[in-house]
């Protein structure tokens, strides 16, 4: 049976996350601002919330209402069977998006909601669902646009960002997802060598690690929220798991590299590659800019150094950016170079001519992925 779904996805990245939908098997892909509407099966589900790289979340749309006020909305709410989806020994949890005249705090109206369905829940049963803000049995989602609330199911259970593996982050970490959508941004393909010479906590070698050893991100998550729904197929979902797991590959095409001068954050980078239990495939090594060497002749470099937000001073960093360009200029002849900055005037002292400047939003800072042809 065909499903309408919807993917949340990170500002600026909606068409990679269509992209990658596509190749999940998805039909009917219409990007919206930070979303993705598509429709598939139950197994196409599944298989979205165990592989994506970029989504977010995965909602399940049920109900569309009418939703002028408060009044209306609690009625509409009632009006929807909510034994399909809950029982009261079951947990809930209800999260607001989007505003009205009426209905104008997404805290109160979420409130609503969930008085709504316990209310029904005691005229039919006299017992009612406990609230888990955490992790809850049942996500609802619920957007409010003028005067209709789409009532959405979270299959996701907690943003698909949260691979597992940043148990120990360095400051200023990149999303799983975005340093995911990076490698994409970049077109870094698994048989070209990868260096990130300023990779902190290591994101950016250890999401590419995962995609050149083809192994799903949702690997590494203990629980997903559609497997607490009713309709749940355990038989479906082991299978998948099972197709997943026999996927991974045990070498690498090309050779994967992560550098820092920090000894603290390269510590926090392995520590972090060994959850993944993929340790042995990247080489980090504790290195200052000035100390970098080509190892190959070819391959891409990707890195998020400092820009002035939330790490270093604008001088020191300007430094480092001059230093960035120099080395690319003289040792990497024939490679390509990316780097990603939320600052203008830091990308400016690189010195170094660029081939492609890419709008990218890292949370809701404006950024620019700056592309180097080195020649």
């Amino acid at each position: 049976m065909t499903h309408s779904y919807f993917a949340t996805v990170a500002k600026g990245l909606e068409e990679i996350a269509a992209t990658e939908l596509e190749t999940f098997g998805a039909q009917d892909i219409q990007t919206v601002f930070t979303g993705v509407h598509f429709t598939g099966d139950q197994e196409l589900l599944y298989r979205v919330n165990l592989w994506s790289r970029i989504i977010f979340r995965v909602l399940v749309p049920i109900a569309e209402i009418q939703c002028q006020n408060s009044d209306q909305l609690s009625k509409n709410i009632q009006n929807i069977d909510w034994r399909d989806y809950l029982t009261p020994e079951q947990t809930l949890a209800v999260h607001c998006t989007g505003t009205n005249y009426n209905l104008n705090h997404t805290h109160y109206t979420a409130l609503g909601i969930k008085n709504a369905i316990i209310d029904q829940q005691r005229e039919q049963t006299g017992q009612r669902s406990s609230v888990d803000i955490n992790e809850p049995d049942l996500q609802i989602n619920a957007h409010i646009e003028n005067d209709r609330c789409l009532l959405s199911l979270d299959s996701s259970g907690g943003s698909l960002h949260r691979r597992g593996y940043h148990r120990a982050m360095g400051v200023a970490p990149l999303k799983e997802t975005l340093a995911a959508a990076l490698l994409d941004l970049a077109q870094w393909t698994p048989d070209l060598p990868f260096l990130d010479p300023c990779c902190g906590s290591g994101t950016l070698p250890i999401e590419a690690t995962l995609k050149s050893l083809d192994i799903a991100p949702g690997l590494y998550r203990s629980k997903f929220g559609f497997q607490k729904w009713h309709d749940f197929n355990p038989e479906l979902w082991k299978k998948l798991l099972n197709e997943a797991n026999q996927r991974q590959k045990f070498s690498l095409d090309a050779p994967i590299f992560g550098s820092d001068a920090d000894r603290t954050v390269l510590e926090e980078a392995r520590s972090n590659a060994a959850f993944c239990q993929i340790e042995e495939y990247i080489q980090f090594s504790r290195k200052q800019i000035a100390d970098l060497e080509a190892p190959s002749d070819r391959g891409v470099i990707l890195c998020n150094p400092p820009y002035g937000k939330r790490l270093g001073n604008n001088q020191e960093l300007a430094l480092l950016y001059k230093q960035l360009g120099d080395v690319f200029k003289q040792r990497f002849k024939g490679w390509t170079a990316y780097i990603l900055t939320g600052n203008k005037e830091l990308g400016k002292q690189v010195g170094l001519r660029t081939s492609r400047r890419i709008a990218v939003y890292n949370g809701s800072l404006p950024c620019t992925l700056l592309k180097y042809e080195l020649y």
